[in-house]
């Protein structure tokens, strides 16, 4: 396992469905793409801008010219952040994107300034993002259905995340590629992690997200973060795991007069799983503090 590996998804029901490890924050196994090896070929999620060569070389050696359609999930720049460049890459692609991200796509001055107040000092592991001709994008939304040739991808709306987030699910697979609907896939511990940042956080949006995909009942879950998976359970137990999240920083809110405590009170004490550095997971964890204190915010002026 290593950045810039490319991997087959090994699941009976999946067929012609790969993954890179895109070494999102210099980090392996914690971002990962999909390329659909389908008569009109299709990449799924781009990461963050880095390291775009080695998904211009996993298509190479898919023996893949160049995708038809290149579909960030949202326009959050660790799953769109390489669009831009794929798509200058690939000048004849078709840039896939739910319709709310797409001015984003095309403009991304504000989401380029909106990231490095979210991230904070992760942002040097950013690469600021290349905007798209407006021609050169096609909006969708839920009920919409991308044709592969040999498969289709239904499009289900999943704004609890993000009000620009869509899932992409595959009939012919079993499998749904999830975006951060689920969460976030801690292969090496079997666990699953909350996923919960400004600004657009919504916990009751995100747990019927979970009953969105509930209901598709696919047997493999994509994870962008990181990797496919069996479904199992995982849906109960992000829906446990999320909700215990809130009500952690919920509740050490109430012990702490100031927010930047409570970011260092709960974001200290998050485990930490290999191979993701204690840096990472400490930086991830406060981000996602941070947006579920303006989540309780907004939900107090309700």
């Amino acid at each position: 396992m290593a950045i810039g590996d490319l991997y087959e998804v090994d699941y009976p029901s999946v067929s012609d469905v790969y993954y890179l490890d895109t070494g999102m924050y210099d980090a392996e196994a914690y971002g990962a793409l999909y390329i659909v090896d389908a008569p009109e070929p299709a990449v799924i999620d781009t990461g963050m801008g880095t390291h775009v060569d080695n998904t211009v070389a996993a298509l190479d050696t898919l023996g893949i010219d160049a995708p038809t359609y290149i579909v960030p999930t949202h326009v959050h720049l660790d799953h769109a952040g390489g669009a831009g460049y794929l798509a200058a890459e690939y000048p004849d692609a078709t840039v896939v994107c739910p319709d709310l991200g797409v001015r984003h796509l095309v403009d991304p001055s504000r989401l380029w300034a909106g990231t490095k107040a979210a991230v904070g000092k992760q942002i040097e592991f950013y690469r600021e993002p290349k905007p798209i001709p407006e021609e050169r994008i096609r909006s969708v939304s839920g009920g919409d259905e991308l044709d592969l040739g040999d498969r289709a991808l239904d499009v289900y709306d999943a704004p609890g995340h993000a009000p620009h987030q869509a899932v992409f699910h595959s009939p012919d697979d079993d499998a749904t590629f999830v975006a951060d609907a689920a969460g976030i896939w801690a292969e090496s511990a079997k666990a699953v992690r909350p996923t919960s940042p400004p600004s657009n956080f919504d916990l009751e949006r995100c747990l019927a997200d979970v009953q969105t995909l509930r209901d598709l009942d696919p047997a493999v879950l994509m994870y962008a973060h990181y990797g496919p998976t069996a479904t199992g359970n995982k849906l109960d137990r992000y829906e446990r795991v999320l909700t215990d999240w809130v009500r952690l920083v919920e509740a050490t809110r109430e012990e702490y007069e100031d927010d930047d405590a409570v970011v260092e009170a709960v974001a200290s004490e998050v485990e930490v799983v290999e191979p993701w550095s204690e840096r990472k997971v400490y930086e991830e964890a406060a981000m996602n503090v941070r947006g579920v204190l303006r989540y309780l915010d907004e939900r107090g002026d309700e």
